[in-house]
């Protein structure tokens, strides 16, 4: 019996190397649209399918870091300058798409732009510092995808949503933890309505990356800030060791896998493999910690939790 089963198992695995090793055709005539490519995942990735021979328009938020981009690649690939947050810059940016893949229509589009902070206890927050993550994070997300869809599904192209392993199971407050869960959300609900359309949706779930998005003194920073301007009351109940506490473990950030390939390996396949995945985890921390303890049962999680967390100074 066990030998029938383990024989299954491996043909399962074999097929599925085998689906996922072939490639689509004509990449080189494929146009890929990557937002937040100034630096960290977008960056890397805008350089690597560049190099991939793929027609890369990458949208950057600055244009120092669409100059500094272009000086790293070759003529092929293009850069508009976009922020996600405000709907003109979206639509400008669409036109701009529009104009250069023509009747190609649009064969990627990775959603990739996106902020961490303010990150801290939530009572230490208000509504505004969730609104700026969930601006950028979340709604960017939804409203980019809703102006260039019909230019991928024109192409019958794909649509890649950068989410995180927080997007299974949060581990702290503020606005980041709750965008990923929305965008697991609408990608899903994409995923099912686009399925009889030819495109395809895949999630990208990292866990954690030395980026941007993840740098210790910035988190510092935004954590000391959100602090100092928490009522008597919260501090009382937090404690000053409770602070002392996360700041050691923001610091700890600084021994995040530095590896982002990873990443855009993920999100590469998701783009030229023929058979791509609905899901893609990168980082061992993601695989063999987060996403496994996102199927505990929640005691179970929340156990473990509690147990690495600072804990406030009371309880009641």
């Amino acid at each position: 019996m066990w030998l029938y089963l383990a024989t299954l198992v491996g043909l399962y695995y074999l097929l599925r190397w085998y689906r996922e090793r072939q490639v689509v055709s004509h990449l080189r005539d494929k146009y890929v649209f990557i937002t937040g490519c100034d630096s960290g995942f977008g960056n890397l990735l805008a350089r690597q399918l560049d190099l991939r021979g793929l027609r890369v328009l990458a949208a950057c938020l600055t244009e120092k870091g669409a100059e500094q981009l272009r000086g790293q690649t070759s003529d092929r690939l293009e850069t508009v300058i976009l922020d996600v947050t405000k709907t003109d810059s979206i639509a400008a940016a669409t036109k701009w798409v529009k104009e250069h893949t023509g009747d190609k229509g649009l064969w990627g589009l990775v959603n990739n732009a996106g902020i961490s902070l303010p990150t801290a206890p939530n009572e230490w927050l208000t509504k505004q510092d969730f609104v700026k993550v969930l601006d950028v994070n979340l709604l960017g997300v939804i409203e980019v995808t809703l102006y260039l869809l019909p230019l991928v599904r024109k192409a019958r192209g794909r649509v890649v949503n950068v989410s995180s392993v927080l997007g299974r199971i949060n581990l702290y407050g503020g606005g980041y933890g709750i965008s990923k869960y929305g965008v697991q959300a609408f990608s899903d609900s994409l995923r099912r309505e686009l399925s009889h359309s030819g495109v395809k949706v895949a999630i990208i779930e990292p866990g954690y990356f030395k980026t941007p998005v993840t740098d210790p003194e910035l988190i510092f920073r935004s954590f000391q800030e959100t602090w100092n301007r928490a009522s008597p009351e919260v501090k009382e109940i937090y404690g000053e060791k409770y602070f002392a506490s996360s700041m050691k473990m923001i610091g700890s950030l600084e021994k995040c896998t530095q590896d982002l390939s990873l990443v855009t390996e993920c999100m590469e396949h998701a783009l030229t493999a023929r058979h791509p995945r609905t899901r893609y985890s990168a980082g061992w921390d993601a695989k063999l910690l987060y996403i496994p303890m996102s199927y505990m049962p929640t005691v179970l999680s929340d156990a473990v939790i509690h147990w690495i967390a600072p804990r406030p100074a009371k309880s009641v």
